[in-house]
């Protein structure tokens, strides 16, 4: 897999899920990141969560690859060179004491193994991604299924407002955000990334560290 340089995450993107967590839809693009270190790879093996910090949820969500340094005026198309599909794993009750807090969300979104990652596939533009659903299966049984078609933001306004505030080149990757449909992840539990009805990647959650 080429180099991952920068990991943007675009939050309350789709309506249902920002209603599901009690958050208003935002009026303009929330946007944070996560470190390189939180990567992990849904190649069928197992990965580790933390432990002792209350619940962690799965948020299964569509990732694009930049493949060109952002110029203002260039189409997705022209800046996505891949997309594959990834989980933002977030430790909810940290996240909603930070919220209250008003204190950044890092710590909540960026410990090792928060973003896990399929293979990348090469991009087949816009309106033919509208044409797939993708989804999560938790123990073979569907949890989440979205369409970038039920965006807030399109991937374009996604990033222009990246390019233009935070700066994007070739390698970076951003997470689109989650449909409606999060939830709790246990040890054991078998998680599968679906697009359309192909498999891209799957893991296992791990015995716990302690």
């Amino acid at each position: 897999m080429d180099t991952i340089r920068n990991i943007y995450c675009v939050g309350r993107n789709y309506r249902l899920h920002a209603a599901e967590l009690g958050n208003a839809v935002p009026s303009s693009l929330m946007v944070f990141s996560k470190p390189t270190h939180a990567l992990a790879f849904a190649d069928g093996r197992s990965i580790r969560l933390p432990v002792g910090q209350g619940r962690v949820h799965y948020e299964a969500e569509l990732v694009i690859r930049i493949g060109k340094p952002y110029q203002k005026g260039l189409s997705v198309d022209e800046l996505i060179d891949a997309f594959a599909l990834g989980i933002d794993f977030t430790l909810r009750d940290l996240q909603e004491d930070l919220k209250r807090k008003g204190h950044p969300w890092l710590q909540a979104k960026g410990f090792p193994n928060s973003a896990l990652v399929t293979k990348f596939y090469p991009f087949p533009g816009v309106e033919t991604c509208a044409d797939k659903d993708f989804a999560l299966a938790k123990n073979g049984v569907e949890v989440q299924r979205g369409n970038i078609q039920d965006m807030v933001f399109d991937l374009q306004t996604i990033v222009d407002f990246c390019g233009n505030h935070l700066g994007l080149g070739a390698g970076d990757i951003i997470y689109t955000g989650t449909p409606a449909g999060v939830g709790e992840v246990h040890a054991g539990d078998r998680l599968q990334l679906l697009w359309g009805d192909d498999v891209l990647g799957e893991c296992v959650i791990a015995g716990t560290d302690q």
